[in-house]
């Protein structure tokens, strides 16, 4: 091949894949630096041409790239035939980094991008006639092997134990068996991210820990012994970069393959111990010695078998971001030798750092940008600080009173209903106060208005920590007034099940991204008991309780926490037209805002009274005998005048009186609707 020249140096042109995952960016960028590149092809999907054309533009001389469209599922990468006459004959090497880097992947997956993708990768180049191949693999190749695995290994008959580390000794395997193109390779050990700023792209390897050893962060700085569980062995994605440059661009390494690893390896324990340092963990002081140690992870793996024990273990896993196929690639077998790969970087001065030097580096990095819980912090006020809080029913009753006491916390209250300018007077009541609040009117029954608000919210706060279910509609009628009145169930179920409904399932998908959110219904006593004349509204609300108990388990594993509060009578507008609730004992919105408030910051599963809680009880240990009490209550206590009943009764003095034993009935059952 014959390209120009600079000063005497021979300028070299490349073909590069995967050059938007991490080594991959970074290794392009250095590789754009040198003077004796003269032109580097990149391959992209046609879908991401105008975000990987971004990224260029921000690299070191951007106009020695060209942005070639195609596939790595497709023969010979998709690449048009223009393209590749184009090509042929002058690209001197062909640097293959784009690969599934994932322990947790299927065999399919797994198989279609590194194995059939790299087929498609020796095609092209074979069609090119490059002058080079270069494979990046993995140490990952050796296996179960125990002992010393040396550059010059390959096949030595080892186990390989998932679809990762299968489908990287196929991919290798791929390239030594070809002979149409000359081939270097290199196999990196666990990467993480840049020594010097810390950047990495996605949680692997070690990362899988952080948020376990972020939780140990509020734990006692106490001596820890903890089992031997073997060496690992941890590079930084620069010192990669680098040795990669170095080896790709030398001369006369065809045919070989290079270990990009630490000279020694490092156990696994002083990796935990780097790391715990860095977020002010409690370290291990001493390790069990190996006899103890093998016992323990035997009996780990013996207690698979027992019943209930995987599912057990890997819901704690799952708990805490931990893959549970960590436990058996946590630590290597092999030692691997990398005495071929220093001397042909000798007098590079690159050398790999120390992990205690740069794991702070790593930390900061993490718990900035891809800690997956760090939604979960909140600010230095307490548990509302900062807080994006949804309160539907917002404009008066509980809600109002929530939307004050969020704030008064710091907490910024994202406020519902579908009269804005009584909204708007809540806001203007809070800023006074020296908060801060938003304003979204919508319609819960309609979903184009719910979705809208949701949209402007995210537009402009740009997250949505907690919901609070508030809004609601509360029908005191007999069944037997109900006989025509069908559309009265449906009202209920309307606003108080299908719109907290519509309104859950509209923000489930950001706080499932966010691996962070809670959700507050604010239900009923009723729905702990039997309440006559609330058919239609305690069983809206029995449904709201069932969907959260359901839709909590299924995003449990996302950091979404519900909790239910089985409210108790409260004085506000909605029960104005039931005159005889004007003398019962009821909360006031204040009282039951500070429940709500309980809620957000505790987040228990439920929120009830004793009341509700023994009613509750009673119904499940004497459904009979409670039957019997609630039909006397529903013969004591009458209809109200809006519901087509006599509604004149009251307690106390006046022209009509309830019976005594109303009177009692009310005072014992404190706060239940009748």
């Amino acid at each position: 091949m014959t390209h120009a020249a600079t000063k005497g140096e021979t300028m070299a042109t490349f073909f590069v894949t995967g050059a938007t995952g991490l080594i991959g960016r970074q290794f392009t960028q250095l590789l754009l630096t040198k003077d004796d590149t003269e032109h580097v092809s990149l391959l992209v999907r046609d879908s991401s041409t105008a975000k990987l054309a971004a990224l260029v533009n921000s690299w070191p001389h951007p106009e020695r790239v060209r942005l070639v469209v195609g596939d790595l599922s497709a023969d010979g990468l998709g690449v048009a035939e223009d393209v590749r006459s184009e090509l042929r004959g002058n690209v001197d090497h062909v640097v293959h980094l784009a690969a599934l880097y994932d322990l947790t992947a299927d065999d399919e997956t797994s198989i279609k991008a590194n194995v059939e993708g790299t087929q498609h990768v020796v095609e092209l180049a074979a069609d090119l006639r490059a002058g080079c191949l270069h494979h990046i693999s993995s140490v990952v190749v050796s296996g179960d092997h125990e002992g010393m695995f040396t550059e010059d290994m390959f096949d030595v008959g080892q186990r390989l134990v998932t679809p990762y580390h299968r489908t990287k000794f196929e991919a290798e395997k791929l390239v030594r068996e070809q002979s149409d193109v000359p081939w270097r390779i290199y196999r990196p050990a666990v990467v993480v991210g840049n020594s010097e700023t810390g950047e990495m792209d996605k949680i692997d390897g070690p990362y899988y820990l952080f948020p376990a050893i972020s939780r140990l962060g509020s734990v006692p700085n106490v001596p820890i012994v903890g089992p031997d569980l073997g060496d690992t062995n941890i590079v930084p994605v620069d010192y990669v970069a680098k040795s990669l440059l170095a080896l790709v661009t030398a001369p006369g390494l065809d045919g070989r393959a290079f270990h990009l690893v630490s000279p020694e390896p490092q156990s696994v324990t002083s990796v935990y111990n780097a790391f715990a340092k860095a977020a002010g963990a409690p370290t291990i002081t001493a390790e069990l010695n190996e006899g103890v140690s093998k016992g323990i992870v035997s009996l780990v793996k013996l207690s698979e078998h027992i019943p209930g024990f995987t599912i057990a273990r890997d819901a704690v896993m799952e708990r805490l971001g931990i893959p549970p196929v960590l436990l058996e690639t946590m630590s290597f077998e092999s030692v691997y030798s990398s005495a071929s790969t220093r001397k042909a970087l000798a007098g590079s001065g690159i050398e790999v750092p120390r992990l205690e030097d740069y794991a702070a580096t790593l930390w900061r990095y993490w718990r900035e940008h891809l800690d997956p819980f760090r939604a979960r912090k909140h600010g230095p006020r307490g548990n509302l600080d900062g807080r994006r809080v949804i309160i539907t029913g917002a404009s008066s009753g509980i809600g109002r009173a929530t939307a004050l006491k969020v704030a008064a916390e710091g907490g910024i209250p994202l406020l519902v209903a579908r009269r804005q300018h009584e909204l708007e007077e809540v806001r203007d009541e809070i800023i006074a106060a020296g908060g801060t609040a938003s304003v979204y009117p919508a319609d819960l029954t309609d979903e184009e208005s719910v979705h809208k608000a949701v949209d402007a919210m995210l537009a402009e706060h740009g997250r949505i920590d907690m919901l609070v279910n508030n809004a609601g509609r509360s029908i005191r009628r007999s069944i037997r007034l109900s006989y025509d009145r069908f559309h009265d169930y449906e009202r209920a179920m309307a606003i108080n099940y299908f719109g907290a409904v519509r309104l859950i399932l509209a923000v489930l998908p950001h706080m499932s991204e966010r691996k962070f959110g809670h959700i507050v219904n604010v239900s009923s006593i009723g729905v702990q008991g039997i309440a006559p004349r609330f058919s239609a509204y305690a069983a809206s609300k029995a449904a709201l309780d069932y969907f959260s108990r359901i839709a909590a388990t299924e995003t449990h594993g996302d950091g979404i926490t519900f909790t239910t509060i089985h409210m108790p009578l409260v004085r506000t507008p909605m029960i104005r037209p039931t005159k005889i609730y004007d003398a019962f004992p009821t909360k006031s919105p204040d009282q039951a805002a500070d429940m709500v408030m309980k809620a957000l910051k505790e987040r228990p599963k439920h929120i009830g009274t004793p009341a509700g809680q023994a009613i509750g009880l009673a119904y499940t240990l004497l459904p009979g005998v409670t039957d019997a009490i609630a039909y006397q209550g529903f013969r004591v206590f009458p209809d109200s005048a809006a519901a087509g009943g006599s509604g004149g009764l009251k307690i106390g003095k006046g022209e009509q009186h309830l019976s005594r034993a109303a009177t009692t009935l009310a005072k014992l059952s404190r706060g239940f609707h009748w």
